[in-house]
């Protein structure tokens, strides 16, 4: 047995060519493929897959199985537990150890106030010019107390770099800013409060030695001007010659005393 095809001059829906496609899977056995209802039916593409999928059985859903309920179970009454009786408490009873006492309650206190601190009066910072007019006298007698000095200990016009330049400058002028200087920087190291330890008592004792020095330089120039003298004896220029190196060494030590102190 064949499946009939009529030619028509329209073409046929799939719902009319549905039982022409069940007749020819009875005759296969089987669901016919694309190709064979495409030329059996002179049919596309699309319609075979239609007719396919129509003539495919589809999947049964599965059952869900059926919900067993649980037995109920009865409730379990619980025993009531009874709390013990409390004995009374007598309120009056001042028997020791036995009874309640209540501490007395303590008088709440309400904070007091902080008192706030005034703030520190401004100090005033003190007036160092009125001294510093009152030093320049004395710097101009030390200096040129110092200057002559060196003049009479052989100090003078020195040419400091000979064959390079012609500048000269008088060397007897290192003898003031040299010692002066040092004792002045030294007592303020010593009184400032900077230092301690041995930086400390070597400013102290190095500031009162270059004083001493000072003043014992002025009275030997002083004593020799009064005389007359044009140069100083050999021991006095000994010492002043000296004078450099030593502010030179005292200089270098008070700074390496005060950087290990910090």
């Amino acid at each position: 047995m064949t499946a009939t095809t009529t030619q028509s001059a329209y073409p046929r829906t799939v719902d009319e060519l549905i039982p022409h496609a069940r007749d020819l899977a009875d005759q296969f056995g089987q669901i016919p493929s694309r190709n064979t209802l495409m030329k059996t039916f002179k049919i596309g593409g699309p319609k075979a897959k239609e007719l396919i999928a129509a003539l495919t059985p589809a999947p049964a859903a599965p059952t869900a199985p059926e919900p067993v309920e649980p037995e109920p179970v009865e409730p379990v009454a619980e025993p009531a537990v009874t709390p013990p009786a409390l004995p009374p408490i007598d309120p009056t009873d001042e028997t020791p150890g036995v009874g309640i006492v209540r501490p007395p309650t303590a008088p709440v206190e309400s904070p007091a106030a902080e008192p706030v601190a005034e703030p520190a009066p401004k100090r005033r910072r003190p007036i160092v010019w009125p001294v510093l007019i009152l030093c320049l006298p004395a710097f101009v007698a030390i200096w040129g107390g110092w200057v002559e000095m060196g003049r009479l200990t052989g100090f003078g016009m020195v040419t400091l770099l000979p064959g390079i330049s012609d500048f000269q400058i008088n060397t007897a002028i290192t003898l003031p800013i040299g010692v002066e200087t040092y004792a002045a920087y030294a007592l303020y190291v010593w009184l400032s409060g900077m230092v301690a330890g041995a930086a400390l008592r070597f400013a102290k004792w190095s500031a009162l030695a270059s004083l001493a020095l000072g003043a014992l330089g002025q009275v030997a120039y002083h004593l020799m001007a009064a005389a007359g003298w044009t140069s100083a004896p050999w021991p006095i220029t000994a010492a002043v010659s000296c004078i450099p190196v030593a502010v030179l060494g005292m200089g270098a030590g008070l700074a390496h005393l005060m950087h290990r102190s910090h």
